[in-house]
């Protein structure tokens, strides 16, 4: 591709999501900034909510497993669609009964102020891990695939990307977030759709011979019945809907923009919408890998070390310019949707759950503008540090490792929800952090080396990492917990 031409079509599409972003933070306060002044479209949300729930990870990881795993991820998406439906029928009545802005509010109305701030700082780590493994992966994209012809390094390359997030960001918040992911999810499944029509033609085939083509050399084998294996179908399909309500449910950035709906209703038909869509967006990524792995062999292309460097090696060398341009738009657009909402619910929560933004009436509305960009800034750092880390440390895909660090982060907090949903027992608050960081201890000590094959033989851990994580948090909060039982109404306002 003209690297003129590339250039351009980056720059035209910045451009479009800064006029987004003007459009949406016209008038915007601090309010809109956190919650979207609470008046959200909820079929906008829905929406929107695809691509960050994707990102980039989807968009390279999941076609490039195709090859080793063909089809086996839908048994994850179909356990994302159970969790979904946990989510809308027991967290967010739950929220919305609160009237939260920050989620982490119920472990202070639960269990005290130790459990509320380990909460947030269990967010703040997860979603910080998560959001920049997503960037590093689009990025070292970026990178490989089109800057280093340039001579431009990789860390001037992560500094304008993230440069360019603070900006479109820095403003509206939530109110601009929720009306660039509707943007950037649009762009991204044109690129994923046309892709797929594009190969298939590619590969001189009408659709029946598509489907036959994909069944003839085993791409679309999904169920997994050895049951000691980390793919195993029921490790897969309840790991999903755990991933789900730990990742969605128990986030703040996800929740955030379905608590900014008008009301209950709205979040309810948001989450079980986008639930059903998401399972179809995540077959027609599984069908695109088995695409290209049908069009590599046909062309005698030798596969990358990478499995996530299937999709680009193809689109940006061996597809016509123009699918290249659809390509690039559609992973730009992936790379977005996870990390501008990631650094505006980060900032959100540091704000409200650390400072204590909302309490503070010592503070003028200009200093809390001021903290918030502060912080704001300080997320946009500790983004661009994380991303040149994994640059020289990463050397899997970015999906499996994603899911492992998902495992370890995200169990303390579905231990402490469920623990305060399930029960109605009284626990020790100053004992809650240390419980919090024994869990995932605890299992990377059952998880590493040799230890799991000393206690488990053939059974392999995969996915259910995380719920091991969370019984491990359940059983210490259990064990430092009275007979008293929690009384107090959750009807408060924050």
């Amino acid at each position: 591709m003209s690297p003129i031409l590339t250039l351009s079509t980056v720059l035209a599409y910045f451009a479009l999501l800064f006029v987004v972003a003007w459009w949406t933070g016209r008038g915007a306060n601090e309010h809109s900034f956190f919650i979207g002044n609470r008046n959200s479209n909820w079929l906008v949300v829905a929406y929107g909510m695809i691509g960050t729930s994707l990102s980039g990870v989807t968009f390279m990881s999941v076609p490039g497993k195709v090859g080793v795993a063909h089809f086996a991820y839908m048994q994850v998406a179909l356990g994302y669609l159970l969790g979904y439906w946990v989510v809308a029928g027991v967290l967010l009545p739950l929220y919305y009964r609160m009237n939260l802005t920050s989620i982490y509010h119920y472990l202070l109305e639960r269990f005290g102020n130790a459990s509320y701030k380990t909460g947030a700082l269990l967010f703040i780590v997860s979603r910080t891990m998560g959001a920049t493994l997503r960037l590093y992966l689009v990025v070292n994209v970026l990178q490989i695939f089109i800057l280093d012809t340039w001579q431009i390094p990789f860390w001037v390359t992560a500094a304008v990307v993230i440069l360019m997030i603070l900006l479109y960001t820095f403003q509206g918040g939530v109110k601009t977030i929720v009306w660039t992911d509707l943007l950037q999810t649009t762009f991204m499944l044109l690129a994923l759709v046309i892709c797929i029509v594009f190969i298939k033609e590619q590969l001189g085939l009408n659709w029946g011979g598509f489907v036959e083509g994909m069944r003839s050399q085993q791409l679309t084998k999904i169920w997994n019945m050895e049951w000691g294996s980390k793919g195993f179908f029921l490790k897969q399909v309840l790991g999903g809907a755990f991933i789900t309500i730990a990742m969605t449910g128990l986030d703040q950035e996800m929740m955030q923009k379905n608590i900014s709906v008008k009301n209950l209703t709205g979040a309810q038909r948001n989450m079980l919408s986008f639930s059903g869509v998401l399972v179809v967006v995540n077959l027609l990524f599984l069908i695109l890998g088995a695409a290209l792995f049908m069009y590599a062999k046909k062309v005698a292309m030798p596969l990358p070390a990478s499995s996530d460097d299937l999709f680009p090696s193809i689109a940006l060398h061996y597809l016509p310019p123009a699918i290249g341009l659809i390509f690039l738009i559609g992973l730009i657009s992936a790379l977005f949707p996870s990390a501008d909402g990631a650094i505006t619910a980060l900032t959100a929560s540091v704000c409200i759950d650390i400072l204590g933004m909302q309490r503070r009436t010592d503070w003028t509305e200009q200093q809390k503008r001021s903290n918030r960009l502060k912080v704001h800034l300080s997320f946009a750092v500790v983004f661009y540090v994380c991303v040149l880390v994994f640059k020289v440390i990463n050397e899997k895909a970015i999906i499996d490792l994603l899911l492992d660090v998902a495992g370890y982060t995200y169990g303390p907090l579905l231990g402490l929800f469920s623990f305060g949903i399930l029960t109605k027992r009284r626990v020790v608050d100053g004992r809650v952090p240390y419980v919090a960081v024994l869990s995932p201890v605890l299992c990377y000590a059952l998880n590493y080396g040799n230890s799991q094959q000393h206690w488990l033989g053939a059974y392999q851990i995969g996915l259910e990492l995380l719920i091991i994580n969370g019984a491990f948090t359940f059983i210490g909060l259990w064990l430092f917990a009275s007979r008293h039982t929690f009384e107090k109404p959750v009807d408060i306002a924050h």
